[in-house]
């Protein structure tokens, strides 16, 4: 399972990567402004410095909602880094410039992905990364979860090569369960990854062992 972090903060990133399982990032207009990041050039600059912490792949979201604009854009983002992935919004113009950019050898990212349906059209035009939002499904009390085990099945029954990018990860159950799905990359807060290091019993144990050790010393 590949690790991608879900934000524009470039210390998050380098703590992450520094960490040594990080895979990628992802990010987009909100968590820019959150940066305080805005303007195109500035926008364009961040997502440069984004690639020079990070080796993985890095998803630049197109304003644009029609096929025309998103093109342009993300032709402009592509030529940027070779590690840009171009993200597109899951409609109509997004599915025809996820199949244009796909026969130029560009990556994409599919995303607000909410159904097994919008997945399978995603993968048709062959993105290379699909990315449904399990968190915002759960917050209307619909099952996140399930929408990754119905892909990774759709995915599998036809060998899509299309990757599941679990997308809006609140938590690190989250981060669990979608492994245990088979979602092929997840992305979310930094807290989600390292959530993963704790454990109250490895607490007990380090500090038992560094008593002991100052007893014997």
């Amino acid at each position: 399972m590949k690790f991608f972090v879900d934000t524009a903060n470039l210390n998050q990133i380098r703590e992450a990567q520094d960490l040594g399982v990080l895979d990628g990032v992802t990010t987009n207009p909100s968590l820019m402004a959150k940066e305080g990041i805005t303007g195109k050039e500035n926008i364009l600059n961040h997502y440069k410095a984004i690639c020079e912490i990070v080796d993985g792949d890095v998803s630049a979201e197109v304003i644009a909602t029609d096929f025309e604009g998103m093109v342009r854009e993300g032709e402009e983002l592509a030529a940027l880094n070779a590690q840009i992935v171009v993200k597109l919004p899951m409609i109509k113009d997004g599915i025809k410039a996820a199949k244009y950019f796909n026969d130029k050898g560009i990556k994409t990212n599919v995303t607000l992905v909410f159904s097994a349906g919008q997945a399978l059209l995603a993968a048709k035009a062959g993105a290379t990364y699909v990315s449904p939002f399990i968190g915002r499904l759960d917050d209307i009390s619909t099952d996140g979860l399930n929408l990754i085990a119905e892909i990774r099945e759709i995915y599998d029954n036809y060998g899509f090569e299309t990757q599941i990018l679990a997308a809006s990860i609140r938590h690190t159950m989250h981060v669990l369960n979608c492994a245990k799905i088979g979602a092929d990359v997840m992305t979310g807060p930094l807290s989600s990854i390292l959530g993963l290091l704790k454990h109250p019993l490895t607490d007990i144990g380090l500090e038992k062992f560094l008593a002991d050790y100052k007893k014997g010393n």
